[in-house]
């Protein structure tokens, strides 16, 4: 990273520090004080929030990157891929949400955008497994949420297991939105996760109607394990830069497709 030419914020070297951090493994005390024009105590005092949060350890001279810190942007980057699409995404399926009905939404970033976009729009209630979709509604007045217990995933911040399965079993939601790792072109969905397989076709089974919500890029691809077949679901949204002959296919089969 290039030297910074000027004081910046408290938050924005924090922010810098985290990125390199990710990139280089482990930090200098030293270099960074030169590189920020600050004091070594100063680059202290950052790194010991750092580390507070458990997104790094401290070491000789330094700090080290913590797991926590690599899962946070790993999933920040997987919410800024595709964001226009899933932006366009999350409107067309906010035309399907009518006030006062019960909704799923699936864990997943396409999801968590129509999270998003709820706010504000409609007054519901959220029943969700996904811990980043419940932080993005917790502060919305008209939103009731529902976090569904179980134990949390490793590497996803979002809750599964026996006890999830039996907790969904207690509700019957007007609408599930469900995300997909891929769709082939007989419009099969798919995860790459054993572990929530279970979970997902019980949230689709529980929902009077069950709404595909998928990015461009989870066409074409494949993913381990079979989730939803086209007869499990009801409408598929997507984007634009879905390839023609895969949206042909899967209009072929009949199912009902809208690209937004």
């Amino acid at each position: 990273m290039a030297r910074t030419k000027s004081k910046i914020s408290q938050n924005k070297r924090i922010e810098l520090i985290q990125q390199e951090l990710l990139e280089n493994g482990e930090v200098s005390t030293e270099k960074l004080a030169k590189k920020f024009d600050v004091s070594s105590m100063t680059i202290h005092r950052d790194i010991e929030q750092l580390v507070s949060r458990n997104e790094a350890i401290r070491t000789y001279g330094g700090a080290a990157l913590a797991k926590r810190l690599t899962f946070e942007f790993a999933f920040r980057d997987r919410q800024k891929d595709k964001l226009k699409e899933k932006k366009r995404i999350a409107a067309e399926a906010l035309k399907h949400i009518k006030d006062g009905q019960a909704i799923m939404l699936d864990t997943g970033t396409t999801t968590l955008q129509i999270a998003r976009e709820l706010i504000g729009k409609r007054k519901i209630t959220i029943i969700t497994t996904s811990l980043a979709i419940v932080s993005q509604l917790q502060f919305a007045e008209d939103i009731k949420v529902i976090l569904l217990g179980g134990f949390l995933r490793g590497g996803s911040p979002d809750i599964h297991g026996p006890l999830t399965e039996q907790n969904i079993e207690q509700f019957k939601t007007d609408i599930a939105f469900m995300g997909a790792d891929a769709i082939d072109s007989n419009g099969n969905t798919y995860t790459d996760d054993l572990r929530v397989v279970n979970l997902d076709k019980k949230m689709a089974s529980n929902a009077s109607q069950v709404i595909v919500v998928a990015d461009s890029s989870k066409f074409d691809t494949s993913a381990m394990c079979k989730l939803l077949k086209p007869k499990d679901y009801s409408l598929l949204i997507t984007a634009k830069r879905i390839n023609a002959r895969t949206a042909k296919q899967l209009k072929k089969k009949r199912i009902k497709l809208k690209i937004v």
